[in-house]
């Protein structure tokens, strides 16, 4: 009588790098960066536009300032930043916990940041009064967003580290 004996599946330390740490370090910060700028954005700017007192002005045809496009670019930035937090949150606790859908999910964050701010660049120029009071603080953060997202994607998706690290 023969007794079989299970044995555990041996697990082996990868070849390579492999942790949180490396250039992951810089994506960890750009992260909670992220996600307090965002938190900050949505608090101080986007939730008060939907105030009366600025509603009237911008959205409303009886306001001072009315462009039509008022109205769907406070909006799309508000639910924009919203989406934006929420994915930023889950990018964070995929990262943390080391899943191996995490590096589709990022790719998809800063994929989506650079779409937002495609989108939201568009709607700021053609509201001749936002155009006309915009520093070039917008076209910078356009192109900080395809800057991010080009190097980053590439990265999750060449990087050794990352293989090795999200495997869970």
């Amino acid at each position: 009588m023969e007794i079989e004996v299970q044995k555990e599946p041996q697990t082996y330390a990868p070849l390579g790098p492999s942790g949180l740490g490396g250039w992951l370090v810089l994506v960890q910060i750009g992260l909670i960066a992220t996600l307090f700028q965002v938190a900050f954005q949505l608090l101080n700017y986007n939730l008060p536009s939907f105030g009366r007192e600025y509603w009237d002005i911008l959205a409303s045809p009886q306001g001072e300032m009315y462009h039509p496009l008022w109205a769907p670019l406070i909006v799309f930035e508000a639910a924009a930043n919203v989406l934006l937090l929420v994915l930023t949150v889950f990018t964070l606790v995929l990262l943390y916990r080391k899943k191996a859908f995490l590096p589709r999910v990022i790719i998809l964050l800063y994929s989506a940041n650079l779409l937002i701010g495609i989108i939201d660049y568009i709607l700021i120029m053609n509201i001749p009064v936002a155009s006309e009071l915009e520093d070039g603080s917008s076209l910078r953060d356009l192109i900080r967003a395809a800057l991010t997202c080009a190097l980053w994607v590439a990265y999750f998706r060449k990087s050794e580290r990352v293989r090795n690290t999200f495997i869970r």
